[in-house]
């Protein structure tokens, strides 16, 4: 198992495992997929953009903005991390989410935040794990699948 900086080359990739998510789960409630070429935009982008490989292939992500535009925001990310099904349990979340956040601390990041679906049980626990805490829960600020979805926020201080 390999984490590593993002390229270009892995927007394919990504979108091919990532869009299977937006269309049919509740991990994000986007339901607009990604085309490679907007994968690859994201990538540019990002502070950070990292993929983990298994076996040679492309099998998650993980990446973090600024939490909300603004100077005073500047410490604050907040990050999403997507794994294929296959890399479930494999260890592939945890080495992402550890890159991750040396990656924020070394960037002078104070607070990483983690918005997960409250139906989300393994993400919310996922998080959990590695030291997120719980700060709020807004009531049906999501709409995916015509139904309202509250959304949990998590954040961690590095």
């Amino acid at each position: 198992m390999i984490v590593r900086p993002a390229t270009q080359d892995d927007s394919t990739a990504i979108a091919a495992f990532w869009n299977p998510q937006i269309r049919e789960t509740v991990v994000t409630f986007n339901s607009v997929t990604k085309s490679p070429d907007e994968v690859a935009q994201m990538i540019a982008q990002r502070p950070c953009f990292l993929v983990v490989e298994i076996d040679g292939v492309v099998l998650g992500f993980a990446t973090y903005d600024q939490f909300r535009g603004g100077i005073g925001y500047a410490h604050t990310m907040e990050h999403t991390i997507i794994l294929a099904p296959e890399a479930s349990g494999q260890g592939a979340g945890r080495a992402l989410m550890q890159v991750l956040m040396d990656h924020a601390r070394a960037a002078d990041t104070h607070v990483l935040v983690a918005g997960v679906c409250e139906e989300n049980a393994a993400g919310v626990a996922f998080h959990r794990a590695l030291g997120f805490e719980e700060i709020a829960v807004l009531p049906e600020v999501g709409r995916k699948f015509d139904r309202w979805m509250d959304l949990v926020l998590m954040q961690k201080r590095l």
